[in-house]
């Protein structure tokens, strides 16, 4: 499948619904869909097509940076949507109008694809196949543009463009219209998709994947019953499972497991640069290309893993008063430098590495921490470092470089190291595929569901599955110790939050997480500091930030549709 984003790279055999293509004009290196769908190799390469449209930076191709909204990281410039985060966006910005044509754009590729299958040479089953990956994607899109905007404009395989390119002036539909559509779409994925692909197909949309979606999309209206039916059917298939190693599920070979459900397939190496931008906005100045580690990792978070038998952590049980006193933080983490070389260590970086070795396990394999390793690469060689916090680092000289002079964590998670044995030739096409839905995210969602219908023992049985895999071994809730208690259904939401948050940490769900379960102003005011005390920025939220605003440029074309709240 891979491959095949290759030719879908080159192949347009689709139209942009705000800024379109015409079908018919068919320029040198484009072909009309009267010309182009003759058989099932067209129809594969248009269905990949529509595959690819995920990985534009604003559809999900930075869906790591969501996380930067939902507390969980922190960044500067665009792709950390920083000005998201201090509330300072409006009806102009140019990441809201390019997700809002992006995600259309994959709605208008699936539709596409459910115009022309027929016109291909094949049999009717496979056109049926073709039709049902088509809707998965489409719903794919739909929900997207549904969780950012509420209800929007419908647009499906009725349209004709060359007909109707004018006129695609449709106002917004419901929520509710959206959803009941995206639903319906889902049902025709799962009656018509296979249960699983064949090796060389491996990343398709299968049954198991729409059945997940679509139970999320019923948690999301909260209609927990028919989600929970939905999870258990995925979970009762028997092909899915958790991964034992937690950091490698997020290298190659866990990124292929049996863990995956539905994810984004990315490649690198020459010739075939179809990745995403993980290495170069989640790394730093000593990953592959020296990187600009744009999205980071917020402290806030970071004091949330707890110590591995299930305490919660307390910076003061190691360093008294350095939660208030900026000058404890300096004096414990930052280190002296003198010709590009450390003179000095902080006293307590022993100390520091004793601490992170009791917290739970997911920590470092999610998290670069200060004073472990991490192999870089620069001057086109492998660069063993040491992430050292200190000013004036400089690059090649054995430390991890943070751009901006950051004293921040770092992502460790689907961050490469080194040149990936040559498989990594470009900082922007990370090849590590990203996940969208993964078993544990189903469990832990099918625990949601279990507490909202009041079966708080069987959510805490989901919970514990995830806390105990192999490589994690976080004891189980209710094992014993009073801080392991959860027996109502705050206390199980609020073990329920804290393990998406951690399992999930670099996936880009909180944000989605924190708007459905209405916590998202709890950000607003909180201020984002360097782990030495430096100050960055203070988040705003307030109402209006559960749903984006309709870009202004799309009003402008479309009088038909109305703003958002507040905006």
């Amino acid at each position: 499948m891979k491959k095949k984003y290759l030719i879908a790279a080159t192949t347009a055999v689709t139209l942009l619904l705000s800024g379109c293509y015409d079908l018919n004009r068919v320029p040198a290196d484009q072909l009309s869909s009267s010309k182009f769908y003759k058989n099932e190799e067209h129809a594969k390469e248009a269905m990949m097509a529509v595959y690819s449209a995920m990985k534009y930076e604003d559809t999900f191709g930075l869906q790591f940076s969501m996380d930067g909204l939902g507390g969980i990281a922190m960044g500067y410039d665009n792709p950390s949507y920083q000005t998201f985060q201090r509330g300072t966006y409006d009806v102009k910005n140019d990441k809201v109008l390019s997700k809002w044509k992006h995600l259309y754009e994959g709605v208008a590729r699936a539709n596409g694809v459910l115009q022309n299958v027929d016109k291909c040479e094949m049999s009717d089953q496979l056109k049926a196949q073709y039709k049902a990956e088509a809707k998965f994607m489409r719903a794919l899109y739909y929900f997207a543009l549904m969780d950012f905007w509420g209800g929007v404009p419908l647009y499906d395989e009725t349209l004709v463009v060359n007909d109707s390119y004018n006129k695609m002036t449709n106002p917004r539909s419901t929520a509710d219209s959206v959803r009941t559509f995206i639903l319906k779409d889902l049902d025709a994925a799962v009656a018509g998709l296979p249960e699983k692909w064949g090796k060389a197909d491996y990343g398709r949309a299968t049954k198991y994947a729409a059945l997940a979606f679509k139970g999320k999309v019923h948690l999301y209206n909260r209609d927990y019953q028919k989600a929970t039916d939905c999870f258990k059917q995925v979970i009762g298939s028997g092909l899915y499972a958790l991964y034992d190693d937690y950091a490698n599920l997020f290298k190659p070979g866990g990124d292929e497991s049996s863990e995956m459900i539905f994810a984004i397939q990315n490649m690198g190496g020459v010739g075939t640069d179809l990745g995403m931008p993980m290495c170069f906005y989640m790394g730093s100045r000593e990953s592959y290309g020296s990187c600009w580690n744009n999205v980071m990792v917020s402290p806030h978070f970071v004091d949330t893993y707890e110590y591995k038998d299930g305490r919660p952590f307390d910076w003061d049980d190691w360093f008294p008063g350095i939660k208030t006193d900026d000058k404890i933080k300096v004096k414990t983490f930052r280190a002296t430098m003198e010709k590009g070389k450390v003179k000095t260590y902080p006293a307590a970086k022993g100390k520091l590495l004793e601490m992170y070795a009791q917290r739970d396990p997911r920590m470092n394999a999610t998290v670069l921490l200060p004073y472990t390793k991490y192999i870089g690469w620069y001057a086109n060689a492998q660069e063993d470092c040491e992430f050292v916090i200190a000013p004036s680092i400089t690059s090649g000289k054995g430390y991890v470089r943070v751009n901006g002079n950051y004293e921040i964590y770092l992502w460790r998670k689907f961050v490469p190291e080194g040149n990936m044995g040559g498989a990594l030739n470009n900082r922007a096409h990370t090849p590590i595929n990203f996940p969208l839905i993964r078993y544990a995210d189903v469990l832990l969602m099918l625990a949601e569901c279990q507490n909202e219908l009041g079966d708080q023992e069987g959510a805490v049985k989901l919970i514990n599955q995830v806390r105990a895999r192999k490589s994690v071994e976080m004891p189980g809730i209710n094992s014993g110790p009073d801080y392991l208690k959860a027996t109502t259904k705050a206390e199980v939401f609020k073990r329920i939050r804290h393990e998406r948050a951690v399992e999930l940490a670099g996936e880009g769900h909180s944000f989605s997480d924190m708007k459905r379960w209405k916590l998202l102003e709890t950000l607003n005011g909180r201020t984002e500091k360097d782990i030495t005390g430096r100050f960055r920025y203070t988040r705003v939220v307030t109402a209006r930030d559960y749903l984006w605003p309709i870009p202004a440029d799309e009003i402008e074309k479309n009088d038909k549709l109305t703003q958002n709240p507040n905006w």
